[in-house]
């Protein structure tokens, strides 16, 4: 996996990940970085500016790594050391890396214990991914599932209420008691969750749309409805 930026360096050096290659733009400053990257013998190739900017779009900032591809969390051993009052986040074939950052970032500061991703039409850590989350990536655990509602159904087995969003045959978000196993599921950017997936869930909620829009950036509406889990639970401590 690409990845690029001083302070995504700086996450995988410290988290110890695998970088099979560094290339760094001619006259790089970060000594302290350089020197960490010669400790550990790593691979590192200088190129001049115009090269770093047709390998690299983005913001690179003089350092482009190519590192070893994210590990998921394995499935059954998410179930195997499920926690007694589990939260965990569903996201319903989200498509935007920069929604899935984001939305990282909330899980990781509001101590989810599990992000769970469809394998397929779906985002996947990347890149951009990685830069948005922010050193957050590391320390969450992100299960990726073969089949969506099979593995709802499964966590409901073991327990754990569903609750998904949708604007119609719903009731308010805050209207529901979040002091139980919980899984939240957040729908696709443009088409929200899917009919199955909604006839899967224990409870549909929405959250109150007063102005002319009539839908939320999911990574925003994620951050609402995550809070109100961590508000309820927080209340009752």
């Amino acid at each position: 996996m690409i990845v690029y930026g001083r302070n995504v360096a700086k996450e995988v050096l410290s988290n110890n990940l695998k970088i099979n290659k560094v290339l760094l733009q001619e006259g790089y400053s970060d000594q302290e970085l350089i020197d960490e990257l010669n400790k550990r013998n790593v691979n590192i190739k200088y190129l001049n500016k115009n090269m770093m900017n047709k390998l690299e779009e983005g913001n690179h900032q003089g350092i482009i790594l190519d590192i070893e591809d994210y590990e998921y969390y394995d499935e059954a051993e998410m179930f195997n050391n499920m926690p007694k009052n589990p939260f965990i986040v569903i996201l319903d074939h989200l498509e935007d890396p920069h929604n899935f950052g984001a939305i990282i970032r909330t899980c990781e500061a509001a101590g989810v214990d599990y992000i769970i991703i469809p394998k397929d039409r779906s985002v996947r850590v990347n890149k951009t991914v990685m830069k948005v989350s922010a050193g957050a990536l590391n320390n969450v655990k992100i299960v990726m599932t073969t089949n969506l509602n099979r593995f709802i159904n499964k966590i409901k087995e073991n327990g754990v209420w569903v609750v998904g969003t949708a604007l119609s045959d719903s009731v308010y978000y805050d209207k529901v008691d979040y002091n139980m196993p919980v899984a939240l599921i957040i729908g696709n950017e443009g088409k929200g969750i899917s009919q199955l997936v909604k006839k899967n869930c224990d409870f549909v909620v929405k959250i109150p749309m007063i102005g002319k829009i009539n839908s939320l950036n999911a990574s925003v509406a994620a951050g609402i409805m995550i809070y109100e889990v961590v508000r309820q639970r927080g209340t009752n401590e």
